[in-house]
């Protein structure tokens, strides 16, 4: 689900830092609040775990790729705030070392992954309440919500910005972006993130209350 460098116009590279830089900033200090010795080790854990499970992307027919991501987890766990911050710092960092993901499309693959995923997966936990499958619908929507996002980035490109009927940056429009990206996250990626969602979250959750 990472966009690459190139793909999206500078409009959109403008406006997606333009709308994710302030989201950055106040979910820095939400996560400055959470931050102490007993939840740090978790974030840290869950954040690498998230950056292990992203590296394992899968073809998707459309120009793209698919992944797990564990935003919906990280939110579910320590508020949305938190997911998105995890996101995109796990997102920075395989963009700068691994290049899975442009720089300039980091603002829009984390306002995706980071913020709709997480707050998605949040709310629809807290929806559900405290119910047996929660956590897998949570996860299951949570990234079927982010795919529908980039779904939109890249669908967009052809029909704004196009020289001649050209496409200048991603090729295909919303036709092709959104059955892709979406109906693939509904039928396989979603049901893996759901699943991880729930498993881990079984583990963590038990394991707590073994301890309390």
């Amino acid at each position: 689900m990472h966009i690459a460098d190139g793909y999206l116009s500078p409009a959109t590279v403008a406006v997606s830092f333009i709308v994710t830089v302030p989201l950055w900033v106040y979910g820095f200090k939400k996560l400055k609040e959470k931050l102490n010795e007993e939840t740090l080790p978790v974030i840290g854990a869950l954040s690498a775990l998230s950056f292990v499970i992203m590296m394992f992307n899968i073809p998707v027919p459309g120009g793209t790729s698919g992944h797990a991501v564990g935003a919906a987890l990280i939110s579910i766990l320590f508020g949305p705030w938190i997911g998105f911050i995890s996101v995109s710092l796990v997102l920075l960092i395989q963009s700068i070392i691994f290049g899975d993901g442009g720089i300039s499309a980091w603002a829009i693959n984390s306002f995706a992954m980071g913020f709709v995923g997480s707050f998605v997966g949040y709310y629809i936990f807290k929806l559900l309440g405290n119910k047996k499958f929660a956590p897998f619908i949570s996860g299951y929507v949570s990234i079927v919500a982010a795919s529908f996002v980039v779904a939109l980035a890249l669908g967009i490109q052809p029909i704004f910005w196009s020289e001649n009927g050209n496409p200048l940056y991603f090729p295909f429009d919303l036709k092709i972006t959104i059955p892709a990206m979406v109906g693939e996250h509904l039928l396989f990626f979603g049901v893996v993130e759901g699943i991880f969602t729930q498993v881990v979250y079984n583990f963590l959750t038990k394991k707590e209350k073994a301890a309390a």
